[in-house]
């Protein structure tokens, strides 16, 4: 099998999504992990090097939150959330705790495979990025290191959730321009077929809450700008 793909953790407790999931997955050239439960699926991400995750939420004993909540502890790879859980509300949760992504089930498995696709192929961009690019930014006293993931602000650490330091790297490398909705959903995470552009939002108001603890005026940093997004001042 060509491994070159990279390798996806596969969480779900039916077998049945389990099969379906990791044999289309494998046809595509990737190499899956399967697991059914919160404690096996650690044990085997700690285990093994791992690309990718693809978590369902209602699981017995720890759910898939929780799972997502310990991967972000020491990796950034792309999480995907795949559940039957399809509010608004459960999409802002698992986007919030660290995930890149979520797809509501039933699905099709051609869009499935396409957002694998896309959240891995940004991966190996941003990987790219961080070896052959400069990848320290700052403007208006914030200073950003993708490299070693820190922000700061006139040199406090501004503590940020794995989202939150996305979106504020994408604001201050384009520092003085005004960027939309759509375009920072695409660029902090990648999300092409994502359509709740408020769930920004949502990021932004999170974010200013943070820049305000680290000590900054954050109305003044990040502006709004009405009618087509926001802009961090250069």
């Amino acid at each position: 099998m060509d491994e070159s793909l990279g390798s996806i953790l596969l969480v779900d407790d039916e077998q049945a999504i389990l099969d379906f999931v990791s044999y289309n997955l494998k046809h595509q050239g990737y190499k899956v992990l399967t697991a059914q439960n919160g404690v096996d699926a650690l044990a085997l991400f700690k285990a093994h090097s791992v690309d990718m995750a693809i978590l369902d939420i209602m699981l017995p004993g720890m759910d898939g939150y929780e799972i997502c909540r310990r991967i972000r502890l020491t990796s950034n790879i792309p999480v995907m959330f795949l559940s039957a859980r399809d509010t608004e509300v459960d999409k802002i949760v698992g986007l919030e705790i660290g995930a890149d992504d979520y797809l509501a089930k039933p699905f099709g498995v051609r869009e499935l495979l396409a957002r694998v696709k896309a959240l891995l192929r940004r991966k190996n961009i941003d990987t790219q990025e961080s070896q052959n690019t400069e990848s320290r930014y700052q403007a208006n006293g914030v200073v950003i290191d993708k490299l070693a993931h820190t922000a700061n602000y006139l040199g406090k650490a501004i503590d940020l959730t794995p989202r939150e330091f996305e979106l504020l790297a994408v604001l201050v490398k384009h520092a003085g321009k005004v960027l939309s909705r759509e375009k920072l959903l695409q660029d902090a995470w990648d999300w092409q077929y994502l359509v709740e552009t408020k769930t920004v939002d949502t990021h932004i108001k999170r974010l200013r809450d943070k820049l305000r603890l680290a000590g900054g005026d954050p109305n003044a940093m990040v502006e709004t700008v009405r009618g087509y997004g926001y802009r961090f001042k250069a």
